[in-house]
């Protein structure tokens, strides 16, 4: 589904990405791993079209987007729950939900509002309250539906639970677990490698602007080492 080789991208002058390489195939759920500062967040801006890559080729679905506009990469059939939620702080929830919600690939189920609240009762709950009085975890959840209502065939989470309580991190995981069981595909960034063992099918480690490593779970389970060496504090 997703393919990116050689990826080379950077702000003005300074170079973030030398040599990014992953794969993503239909139905997987894939993780980004490596320290802060390592090129895991630019590496999404860069697949998402929000930062214009040096060199290298991104595929989706064989189709090559480098470089291409993010709301045309978004209409490709990728959804982004970036970095800090960054929901619409004046809007409802509802409004939050249906601001960009579309078929276009025209899935015979997609995703709708009731979907999203049997997903996030908590959502309609709050289906009238503006998002900034949403506490952290509710934003997430809403970030998370708005990506969905957009129907799409990879979804992206950027720091899927960072700065969320125990509580709240739990749900999120379950209700990523329930996408996973419907097939939907997943790239991931988290710092709770105990948890994208559990729930990702592959991983892919990041140092300085580089994949150092990619293996399966079984794999990163099997070498404590090698999480020390790249992940840990």
């Amino acid at each position: 589904m997703l393919s990116v080789r050689n990826l080379q991208s950077a702000y003005g002058a300074s170079q973030v990405l030398f040599d990014v390489a992953l794969d993503i195939a239909e139905g997987e759920v894939v993780t980004l791993l490596g320290r802060n500062g390592m090129g895991k967040t630019t590496t999404i801006r860069s697949i998402m079209g929000l930062l214009a890559p040096r060199s290298g080729d991104i595929r989706f679905e064989g189709r090559a987007v480098a470089g291409i506009a993010p709301e045309k990469i978004a209409r490709c059939g990728i959804g982004l729950v970036p970095e800090g939620r960054q929901v619409f702080p004046t809007l409802s929830v509802r409004e939050n939900l249906v601001a960009t919600a579309a078929n276009r690939l025209k899935r015979p189920s997609p995703w709708t509002l009731e979907r999203v609240y049997a997903l996030f009762p908590r959502l309609q709950e709050r289906a009238g309250q503006s998002a900034r009085t949403l506490s952290g975890g509710e934003q997430q959840m809403l970030a998370v539906g708005r990506a969905l209502m957009t129907n799409p065939k990879l979804l992206i989470l950027d720091e899927a639970t960072e700065g969320l309580a125990p509580v709240i991190r739990a749900e999120i995981w379950g209700c990523i677990e329930a996408l996973k069981a419907q097939g939907q595909s997943i790239l991931l960034i988290d710092k709770n490698i105990n948890v994208l063992k559990r729930i990702a099918d592959r991983h892919y480690i990041l140092e300085k602007g580089r994949t150092v490593w990619s293996g399966t779970s079984a794999d990163l389970a099997a070498n404590a080492e090698l999480v020390h060496r790249y992940v840990g504090v």
